[in-house]
């Protein structure tokens, strides 16, 4: 691991940033042209000291982990994530060489805006990218796995506890609008060979995915109203809207209410109650 080159690195990404970039204050006391150390820790998960370590060529080698979370912090393109991963002396994970694995720029940007609403990035394949606060409080956080695993179609018509998300009484719409959007998918694609295995291995497991890929309905899943069951605000009746990257390889997704109803009260208490565990029992 080249321990310089990677500080040398890590700063000139940080001075390019400015703060209106990612949704942070310029402010008159800021003394350096771009994010502070502090800023670009707190944007990928990780503590002011650990990555000021990493800036002064000191530290342990980060986990490929950290450098996806600082490839996205420090708005990297590919070739700067490669890069990144090379000086850290660490190979590329599958999910990284992906070419929807790296958020794109201008999705991430509108993320950053996007501060009291749930917000999400996914693959088109509905691979979770990054999440806002309020996305994760409100639908949990993605899967630590890779491949079709991660993606939650892959674990709707696979893993039993993936559908607690939604109502029993919601499924079926959601199993049809799901694979409607993977036909839609996939003929975009074409002979894709990652659309090509998800596809047979969910026709061999589950016999309702067959059923409905078989109706050959085909529908980009650009709007929704659904209802999402939270573990301690109950049922919360939202909008979810998509917004496709130029290539239609990746969304972004947000969720709203209308003012006044009771969805738009639950997202402000959701708000406020965030990530906490409320349903642990308290000490006697």
């Amino acid at each position: 691991m080249n321990h310089a080159a990677l500080a040398a690195f890590l700063k000139s990404r940080r001075d390019r940033i400015r703060p209106s970039d990612v949704g942070l204050p310029t402010g008159p006391r800021r003394r350096v042209p771009g994010l502070r150390r502090e800023e670009v820790a707190h944007l990928a998960g990780l503590s002011a000291d650990y990555y000021t370590e990493l800036e002064r060529g000191r530290g342990a080698q980060p986990s490929a982990q950290v450098l996806a979370a600082l490839a996205r912090a420090l708005r990297l393109n590919g070739d700067e994530r490669d890069h990144l991963f090379h000086l850290a002396d660490r190979p590329l994970p599958p999910v990284a060489r992906s070419t929807t694995a790296h958020v794109q720029p201008g999705l991430l940007g509108l993320l950053d805006q996007l501060t009291t609403t749930p917000a999400q990035i996914i693959t088109d394949l509905h691979e979770t990218l990054v999440q806002n606060p309020l996305a994760v409080a409100l639908v949990g956080p993605p899967p630590a796995a890779h491949g079709p695993e991660a993606s939650f179609v892959h674990r709707w018509f696979t893993d039993p506890a993936a559908r607690s998300l939604y109502p029993a009484e919601d499924h079926p719409h959601h199993s049809r609008v799901f694979v409607a959007d993977l036909q839609a998918v996939a003929a975009r694609r074409g002979s894709d060979r990652e659309v090509t295995r998800m596809v047979a291995g969910l026709r061999r497991r589950s016999e309702e995915f067959a059923a409905l890929w078989d109706t050959h309905d085909v529908a980009l899943r650009r709007t929704d109203h659904k209802r999402i069951v939270h573990p301690v605000l109950g049922v919360i009746e939202l909008d979810c809207h998509s917004l496709f990257s130029e290539d239609g390889r990746q969304r972004l997704l947000w969720f709203s209410a209308p003012p006044g109803t009771e969805g738009a009260a639950q997202l402000r208490l959701l708000s406020v109650i965030g990530t906490q565990d409320m349903t642990a029992s308290t000490p006697s």
